[in-house]
């Protein structure tokens, strides 16, 4: 097996996975990039600036096509894969009634489907390399406290969480370690896409208007490599991810108002 450690990375294109990428590049790691899109990817190859990176084009919806991914980027490490951040997700906003069936599916598909597949896909790899082997799921402040004009969104990030505490409990075994981070908003080109198909307005829009702080990518990677060495199970990222967490155990009360005063439809 591969001396140098290893992590791949889904979403690897931009945003959270470039900045991730990035960081575990500076350490040295071997980096392997999953995505859609094959141009960013490349892009987030010359900016890592050495030779131990790989990228596969796939869609993390496609479970055989995990398998396709991870056995290439392990042929190219020697074997050996330390890592899974399972980074690769989309926003989803508005009143559910306005959200369409099919951006109702790809969102459910993407975010939470997608990272069951790449946990199931990357276990017996990181049984290989465990102990010291672990995998970081993506989840978000959205998953911490239900978002008004977010419920899908909420729903698929409530969700990792909870796989992430399953996981932790049934990989114990295999000393693999799980986490789970959970960001805020964080300042990528996300933001600038309308919340759902519905909308003229960017998310970027709504969290100005909301009053709430921009994260840095970088603040996420930091969590995500705090994470693969540390020992909590959750990682929150941002102020704002601090306040819901702190505020949905000791002042659920306030922070149900607050939720209902600062909602309302997207794209008005």
């Amino acid at each position: 097996m591969g001396e140098r450690k290893a992590i791949f990375i889904t979403g690897g294109a931009s945003g959270i996975g470039r900045a991730i990428a990035l960081r575990f590049g500076r350490e040295g790691w071997f980096v392997g990039l999953g995505d859609v899109d094959e141009h960013g990817m490349l892009a987030t190859e010359d900016m890592i600036g050495h030779g131990f990176v790989f990228h596969h084009k796939f869609d993390v919806r496609d479970r055989a096509a995990w398998d396709e991914a991870l056995e290439g980027f392990s042929i190219a490490t020697g074997g050996r894969i330390d890592v899974l951040a399972n980074n690769a997700g989309i926003p989803l906003g508005g009143a559910l009634e306005d959200n369409g069936a099919e951006e109702i599916e790809r969102c459910l598909d993407i975010n939470l489907k997608g990272v069951l597949w790449g946990a199931q896909a990357v276990l017996p790899y990181l049984k290989k390399s465990a102990p010291g082997s672990a995998l970081v799921n993506t989840a978000s402040a959205a998953g911490i406290y239900g978002t008004g004009g977010a419920s899908v969104y909420s729903a698929t990030k409530f969700g990792v969480r909870g796989m992430t505490e399953s996981l932790d409990a049934e990989w114990a075994e295999h000393s693999i370690k799980v986490a789970s981070i959970c960001p805020s908003f964080i300042e990528t080109p996300l933001l600038d896409h309308s919340p759902n198909k519905g909308s003229n307005e960017s998310i970027r829009q709504r969290v100005a208007a909301a009053g709430l702080e921009l994260t840095s990518a970088d603040d996420v990677a930091q969590a995500v490599w705090d994470a693969v060495h540390g020992d909590r199970l959750h990682w929150l990222v941002g102020k704002t991810a601090r306040q819901v967490a702190f505020g949905a155990k000791w002042l659920p009360g306030r922070v149900r108002k607050r939720a209902k005063a600062f909602t309302r439809p997207m794209g008005e």
